[in-house]
């Protein structure tokens, strides 16, 4: 039997990080075109792509400009055209339910997440809402906790080492999975994976068709969720990686407090579940 997809997965990401996290060369930077200006100007750097870093802890930014140009094209050519037709032809009230099953595949993460953080009360709230939504909610298809006054909430492996005092270290831009950090893709691509059970019972028992089924489908359904809002803030930045990187970080630095984030815009985790 071949090595198990998850362990592929981790063995390419670890390095990668490892390798930009001791300063590998990147190309020089691709100057930022094609943006305009607007909404996020409260948020973003007021920096322009050729000025020195002056504390925004982006060392690599030459090289993250280039895997962001890489991304963006993907964006562009693939996941976007995919949303597009995903978003047509399949009704609101089905996409709603798919989201809501791969929302309650993934709460085996977020409870090891809970637990790991110290957080009974949170892991108690995870734990009722994945035995109603399983059962009264059919697998999870119906959010029927929500309905019963049991929202939902999200960890995952890096918030849990930034609440244990782990800093984010330097920006960095993965290719597929975008804004992250040192901590963030070890936590979220390395160590989260190994807390899903079906993930790994997939990968060992060869199922590659579900893996990349579970895989597409939840790309491409996150991404029809913030579509609108990220178009919104491309057009209207002045730099459209500049302004990412200030909201991943509002993003995540609220994520980590376990605070309210509605006031700042969507920030997708579109990572494609690859680990």
């Amino acid at each position: 039997m071949g090595t198990p997809r998850n362990l592929r997965v981790r063995v390419w990401v670890a390095p990668f990080v490892v390798a930009i996290a001791l300063g590998a060369a990147g190309p020089s930077a691709i100057a930022a075109g094609g943006w305009d200006a607007e909404v996020l100007l409260a948020q973003a750097p007021k920096e322009t792509p050729t000025e020195p870093e002056n504390g925004v802890g982006d060392p690599l930014e030459p090289l993250n400009r280039v895997i962001f140009k890489f991304n963006e094209l993907f964006r562009g050519f693939i996941l976007g055209p995919a949303t597009e037709i995903y978003s047509i032809f399949i009704p609101p009230p089905v996409r709603t339910a798919i989201g809501n099953v791969l929302a309650n595949l993934r709460t085996p993460i977020v409870l090891a997440n809970d637990v790991l953080q110290g957080r009974p009360g949170a892991a108690w709230q995870t734990t009722q809402r994945f035995a109603i939504n399983s059962t009264l909610g059919i697998g999870g298809i119906v959010d029927r906790a929500a309905k019963m006054g049991i929202e939902a909430h999200d960890e995952d492996f890096g918030q849990t080492m930034g609440v244990w005092g782990v800093g984010e270290g330097f920006y960095l831009v993965l290719p597929l999975f975008g804004p992250s950090n040192p901590r963030d893709a070890v936590g979220k691509h390395v160590v989260d994976g190994y807390f899903d059970p079906l993930d790994m019972w997939l990968d060992n028992t060869n199922r590659d068709a579900a893996v990349w089924a579970r895989t597409s489908v939840g790309g491409v359904d996150t991404y029809s969720g913030v579509v609108d809002e990220l178009d919104q803030i491309r057009k209207t930045s002045i730099d459209f990686y500049a302004a990412l990187r200030s909201m991943y970080r509002q993003k995540r630095a609220a994520e980590i407090r376990n605070g309210a984030g509605e006031d700042l815009p969507p920030i997708p985790d579109i990572d494609y579940e690859l680990d």
